[in-house]
């Protein structure tokens, strides 16, 4: 990965600290989407995801993704 000089650096610091970003709070965020996620879940089935997703560094939503695949996978071969 290629890194930034101190001249970069300060510039880019220089620019968000005076910008502010745009953001639609209509839209919510990626992390307002996984909590939502995780919420509409029972708590034994949220709880499951969640802890396989701290212990492989993904997602909910990747997690989720992963079980859905293996699901239709093994109905496919039957």
């Amino acid at each position: 990965m290629a890194r930034m000089t101190d001249e970069e650096a300060a510039a880019l610091d220089e620019r968000w600290t005076k910008t502010t970003p745009k953001v639609n709070p209509l839209r919510p965020g990626v992390f307002a989407r996984q909590r939502f996620l995780l919420e509409t879940l029972d708590q034994l089935s949220a709880n499951y995801i969640q802890n396989r997703a701290e212990a492989s560094h993904k997602t909910p939503s990747e997690i989720i993704g992963e079980l859905v695949r293996e699901k239709i996978a093994s109905t496919a071969e039957v």
